[in-house]
């Protein structure tokens, strides 16, 4: 063996091993949408061989999923999921759209509709996005729901608008905190150097 071939080899499992830590650490959205931008780099042979693997790797669940399958691909079923404010509808509907057929546009229309409203939830109700739980279900609702094959480019437009709007108020959100942090702790260091005058 070459031993700069080996120098390579050995980088590249330690720059691998940094990436799968790196990974593991992402919520749900954040590896939905990096495997979805990777997956969109890869040649057709790439995908065709991923297909079989992910393939095989779902028939394992395919029985205990069957029924939430056929659930989560019937308009009437999913017709019934509109109060995306309660945290059971968006477990079912973060089931539906991982189990809804990639040519299902019918059922798609159904979900996208549901999933459309957000703007009214939060404006009318002010859903609480800070929540932590709250927060990663929207995430992943609209980054699965944006890169889906069952809905049309439009569709897909809509809902990623959806999600860059959702990210822009918990951004908001985040800053606002963190500047009341940096307030707070200003304020505590000003009355510390007070009291040891």
């Amino acid at each position: 063996v070459i031993p700069g071939v080996r120098m390579v080899e050995s980088r590249s499992c330690v720059q691998r091993e940094g990436v799968y830590r790196w990974f593991s650490t992402l919520t749900s959205a954040q590896r939905a949408e990096f495997l979805y931008g990777l997956l969109d780099l890869c040649v057709p042979i790439e995908l065709r061989f991923l297909g079989s693997c992910l393939e095989d790797l779902a028939r394992k669940d395919y029985h205990s999923l069957r029924d939430a399958e056929i659930k989560a691909n019937n308009p009437a079923d999913l017709s019934g999921l509109t109060n995306v404010t309660d945290e059971v509808v968006r477990s079912k509907l973060l089931v539906s759209l991982a189990l809804l057929g990639t040519d299902n546009r019918e059922a798609a229309g159904v979900l996208y509709r549901t999933l459309t409203h957000i703007d009214t939830v939060i404006n009318n109700y002010g859903l609480a996005l800070n929540d932590g739980r709250t927060e990663e279900q929207f995430l992943l609702l609209f980054t699965m729901a944006s890169n889906h094959p069952a809905f049309n480019f439009h569709q897909k437009q809509v809902l990623r608008q959806q999600l860059d709007h959702i990210q822009d108020i918990l951004q908001v959100r985040a800053e606002r905190a963190r500047t009341r942090g940096e307030r707070s702790l200003l304020f505590m260091v000003k009355l510390i150097v007070r009291r040891s005058h």
